[in-house]
């Protein structure tokens, strides 16, 4: 059985090493421990900016989704943004994926949440085809990037 949860400070170690695996897949990011885990500290001291939700298996974080709020002027209301959802590999193709992104999802409402985006790697198919499995849909907008 699976639980579902808001992650806490005590998981930090755990939800590195799912970063690590995430970001090795990723173009755009390098894995750096130091800075990854002062930026789970930031979120997790912070729950005005986000939230990181996790789903465990026998006391065992197996996946996270991290949701950062941000606020729409169109929607005149608070949405999110979905960054760092993984699975761990051993757990991936066994609908864990599903429960995770469906229990974020049903937070975010529970938040006030209006809208939620996210980003993923142009030639990440699988995770394409798992959001459109989700009912995500591509937006038209085109994502720019500068790192200041």
């Amino acid at each position: 059985m699976n639980l579902q949860r808001l992650a806490t400070i005590e998981d930090i170690s755990e939800l590195c090493n799912l970063l690590k695996i995430l970001f090795e897949q990723e173009e755009e990011f390098c894995f750096e421990q130091d800075k990854q885990e002062n930026a789970l500290k930031t979120l997790l001291g912070s729950p005005g900016l986000g939230r990181i939700l996790v789903i465990e298996i026998s006391n065992k974080i197996v996946g996270m989704v991290t949701i950062l709020y941000t606020f729409s002027t169109a929607l005149n209301g608070k949405v999110g943004i979905i960054e760092d959802m993984i699975i761990h590999p051993q757990y991936q193709d066994q609908g864990l994926g599903s429960a995770l992104i469906d229990y974020a999802l049903k937070f975010a409402k529970s938040q006030g949440l209006k809208r939620i985006t996210l980003l993923s790697d142009s030639t990440n198919i699988k995770a394409h085809r798992f959001y459109k499995k989700n009912n995500f849909s591509c937006s038209k907008m085109v994502p720019f990037r500068k790192i200041l």
